[in-house]
């Protein structure tokens, strides 16, 4: 059976109300399953992985992005992570029986009804993106919600691809996408000093010159009381795990300060979990067959 994965990003993660509300709108399409519910309060974000066919995915993708649209304020939304919408990003990703073709083709119908029928400017990035300056998604995000409200009136530069030229008053703007799977990795250092995160940052990020197919960001966490390095890793057979955790313990140690913890948000390819297993416990011919429940399911 084709399978297609959506992973789309909403901005609440303090309401558990809110989410459990847009989490069953999806929940409600028939065959949709869903893989994984993550949220963050200082991020104030949650991060929804689900599954379903060509057909009922794109179904659950506008229901939840309907329900965040009547759910969310972003008047009212404060928190750490960049956003510009009530459902912030929405990226298909093709994982068996489906190409990127059809998972483009998926992003620009689901882009178009949201457009259409919510009323919400949709920018399209990543693989579906039909402008070379929208590919990267905080090229589409510049300004965020507050900034955008106005550029978007004003420069043709950010005129949306779909949905009307002005940001819905409360649910704002939504990049939607196709793209490979990404890995979500933050980790957290024993330090309130931001600018100790954002240094770190700019250091491993492509766009700062540092590895490729890494975005980075130095946030602070209010509620743990310390600072994180906050990535996305959109292909981690380029850069994986290991190489980014080991460049912060580096950088972050020349700063006098430690790793307290990492984190991963959302599901993650066995594969770059193998990957981990080869550096750290130096095994360097592991590989995912090695892995007893993956040779049942095979």
């Amino acid at each position: 059976m084709a399978t297609v994965e959506s992973v789309p990003n909403f901005s609440e993660g303090r309401r558990k109300e809110v989410i459990d509300a847009i989490v069953s709108s999806m929940r409600s399409v028939p065959d949709i399953k869903i893989l994984d519910v993550e949220t963050d309060p200082d991020h104030n974000r949650s991060v929804v992985t689900l599954i379903g066919d060509k057909d009922n995915i794109q179904e659950a993708a506008f229901k939840g992005a309907k329900a965040a649209s009547e759910l969310i304020d972003l008047n009212k939304h404060k928190g750490q992570h960049p956003r510009m919408g009530a459902l912030d990003v929405l990226p298909f990703v093709p994982i068996s029986g489906v190409t990127m073709k059809e998972c483009i083709e998926i992003a620009n119908r689901v882009g178009s009804r949201i457009g259409a029928e919510l009323k919400i400017p949709v920018y399209l990035y990543e693989s579906a993106a039909k402008r070379p300056e929208r590919v990267n998604l905080e090229d589409v995000r510049r300004g965020e919600f507050e900034g955008l409200r106005d550029a978007i009136l004003t420069d043709d530069s950010r005129y949306p691809d779909y949905g009307p030229r002005k940001l819905h008053p409360t649910a704002g703007a939504v990049a939607v996408g196709a793209r490979m799977p990404l890995i979500a990795f933050n980790v957290n250092l024993k330090s309130s000093d931001l600018s100790i995160a954002k240094a770190i940052a700019r250091k491993i990020r492509a766009s700062s010159g540092g590895f490729p197919k890494v975005k980075a960001l130095g946030l602070m966490l209010a509620v743990k009381g310390v600072v994180q390095v906050s990535m996305n890793l959109t292909d981690y057979t380029v850069t994986g795990i290991p190489t980014v955790y080991e460049a912060i313990r580096k950088e972050a140690e020349e700063r006098g300060v430690e790793i307290m913890e990492s984190e991963i948000i959302g599901l993650i390819p066995l594969d770059a979990l193998c990957d981990v297993a080869r550096g750290s416990l130096k095994v360097p011919g592991f590989t995912s067959n090695q892995v007893l429940e993956r040779r049942i399911w095979d």
